[in-house]
């Protein structure tokens, strides 16, 4: 049986790509700051399927990154750097 590490009936599998949820104040530029940390890091971010959204009031916005993770070590280091930036409320 051939293992898709993209198929939800599998759970997690790596190698694979990934997709990690940053919300923070509008204001503190998360939309370019996270992914330079996750690159940082080492972790290798999938740029043409990241983005942005503000939320209704426009005082949030939230940052879907996209990246590749080799192991589950890798992928709970991009939840940890990103948890780690002082501007970053939650992480999904």
């Amino acid at each position: 049986m051939e293992i898709d590490p993209q198929s939800q009936e599998h759970g997690f599998q790596f190698p694979g790509e990934f997709e990690i949820t940053a919300m923070g104040l509008a204001e503190a530029g998360l939309e370019d700051a996270l992914p330079a940390l996750l690159r940082a890091a080492g972790i290798t971010v999938v740029d043409e399927r990241c983005a942005t959204r503000a939320s209704s009031g426009g005082k949030y916005v939230s940052v879907r990154l996209a990246f590749h993770a080799a192991s589950r070590e890798q992928y709970d280091s991009a939840h940890a750097a990103l948890r780690a930036h002082p501007e970053v409320k939650w992480t999904l």
